[in-house]
């Protein structure tokens, strides 16, 4: 009987799983999700190398996008200001349409105390891979003032940045030039065409320089190829100058002899890394196949994903689908499948997350690109709402509290004049703050979130007596306001709950303070030391 027949097996009303049973059903790739309902700055505190981070706020903006087979098991655990958030959390689960949701016994106290290693950040599985991958293919490096020196002397070199286009837009090593991680073996002979030019890779700090970097080199490119040590980190700790708004790209067009060259490469990777190819037919049965997750990804560009895309297919670049494996895919054991039309990039990406323990899928014969535009995101009804338009808000908010329930980070850029922010699940401990009032009105990004809020607050107002007061949801949310022209204010004012939402990266904008950067990369070199303490990560490097 495995450990997930056992657990149910003891008919409790909401079952415990052990930290010893998830270690077990990890190391068996059995498919389990350990899902921490904290808030995203709290569980990057302290949490297992395999926690999701799904926050309780949310659970309904993202479960069944992130979790798709509903019979799936789920461990949660989280606690807030004392409060065990799991009852709520399995209350909203159950009502989606999960089966199989239990509580991690002890919850994340229990796990350290059965001797459970807890990591620091995000995207941790990511970062402690790349660490691993550099460990053992000693994947090769310049300190940034070795970088800059042969930017200085003309040197036959070029710089490429392997993030997203936006974060190297913000910030960037002068005349980089933006080829995020997946479009790095497809590119890179048409940008450095002459095997004597260096090939320089870089991030913000560590991961996607190293994976980049020895992506090439598993490639075979012929170019002399380095990482820059601890990306843009690295360069500021040097007392060197970064650019912004920077906005040079790869060539678009890769010459076919080139594009035959970084297919074959990528194809033997990903055989050699256990990934498999999968043809139509094939793929609609392993969709059919019952207790088995699967999560299709397109892992071409965002552009290129909305101008046309297989039906099915989520968009995940594939650099970022290797940074951030958590968040994509929190059921650890399921499997997955890529898709792209140059047999490149998802090979490339398939090889990386078949080291990480996947079991990894290359659609064959890629055509039907048929959808256009991003996907609609699948959302449960919302609840019958009380609606407000912004016109209507904006007459009415001499006699209105408003209470904004979106990402911390937009509300600080603009909000509704007067309005209050709030974390969503935190709302009891956000009416201790705000005024009491005839008509509260919720806000959020697009007024889904507000939506599912709604009834939350009108029981926690009958709670306290206020029976008479009038719950309201903006519609069209704060983006129709800003839509209709209406004012905002900026600033972090009026605080009903601190903005713990949204973790601050040290590695992320222009201000980030010295001795944060040199501590994130003191705690990236630990991670091979904590993946042995771990033991459940079954990551291979080749």
């Amino acid at each position: 009987m495995s450990v997930v027949a056992r657990a149910y097996a003891r008919r409790m009303p909401l079952p415990e799983l052990t930290p010893a049973d998830v270690r077990r059903a990890l190391r068996a790739r059995e498919e389990i999700a350990l899902l921490d309902l904290r808030e995203e700055d709290p569980f990057a505190q302290s949490h297992p190398l395999w926690a999701a981070n799904l926050p309780l706020s949310r659970i309904e903006l993202e479960a069944w996008r992130r979790i798709p087979r509903r019979d799936t098991l789920l461990v949660l655990y989280g606690t807030h200001d004392g409060e065990d958030l799991v009852p709520r959390g399995a209350a909203v689960l159950a009502a989606l349409g999960y089966t199989r949701v239990a509580a991690l016994a002890g919850g994340l106290q229990g796990w350290t105390a059965a001797g459970g290693e807890v990591f620091r950040d995000v995207n941790v599985p990511s970062k402690a891979f790349g660490e691993l991958v550099e460990h053992e293919r000693h994947t090769p490096s310049l300190a940034a003032e070795e970088v800059q020196a042969l930017i200085a002397s003309g040197a036959d070199a070029v710089v490429v940045d392997a993030r997203r286009f936006d974060e190297y837009q913000t910030m960037s090593i002068p005349g980089a030039t933006s080829v995020p991680g997946a479009e790095l073996v497809l590119r890179a002979r048409e940008l450095a065409p002459d095997p004597a030019t260096r090939i320089v890779v870089n991030c913000a700090g560590r991961t996607r320089s190293i994976i980049g970097t020895q992506s090439l080199v598993n490639a075979g490119v012929p170019n002399p190829v380095a990482a820059l040590r601890n990306g843009t980190i690295g360069w500021l700790l040097a007392g060197q100058q970064l650019d912004h708004g920077a906005a040079r790209r790869a060539p678009q067009a890769v010459a076919p002899e080139r594009l035959a060259e970084a297919r074959r490469a990528a194809a033997a990777l990903a055989r050699r890394a256990g990934a498999r190819t999968v043809g139509p037919a094939a793929l609609a049965q392993l969709r059919a196949e019952p207790g088995r997750t699967l999560y299709a990804f397109d892992v071409r560009t965002p552009e290129e994903y909305a101008a046309g895309h297989l039906p099915g297919f989520a968009s995940a670049p594939g650099g970022q689908l290797v940074q951030e494996t958590d968040h994509s895919v929190p059921v650890r054991g399921a499997r997955i499948v890529l898709a792209d039309d140059d047999g490149v990039r998802a090979s490339m990406t398939a090889s990386w997350l078949a080291q990480m323990g996947w079991e990894v899928y290359v659609l064959e014969a890629a055509g039907g690109f048929v959808e256009r535009g991003a996907a609609t995101p699948a959302l449960p009804p919302s609840p019958a709402i009380d609606g407000i338009a912004p016109a209507q808000l904006a007459d009415a908010l001499a006699t209105s509290v408003v209470i904004d329930l979106g990402p911390g980070q937009a509300f600080v850029r603009a909000h509704i004049p007067g309005a209050w922010f709030a974390i969503r699940a935190q709302l009891r401990q956000a009416l201790d703050h705000v005024p009491a009032a005839a008509q509260y009105v919720l806000a959020s990004a697009d007024g889904a979130q507000a939506s599912y809020a709604a009834p939350e607050l009108r029981a926690l107002l009958d709670a306290r007596g206020q029976q008479a007061a009038r719950v309201r949801v903006l519609a069209g949310g704060t983006a129709a306001w800003a839509a209709a022209g209406l004012p905002t204010q900026a600033g972090e004012t009026r605080l009903a709950t601190p903005r713990t939402d949204r973790y601050r990266r040290p590695y992320e904008g222009t201000d980030a303070p010295r001795a944060a950067m040199q501590a994130y990369l003191d705690w990236e070199f630990g991670l091979v030391a904590q993946l042995g303490r771990d033991g459940t990560h079954l990551f291979q490097v080749v």
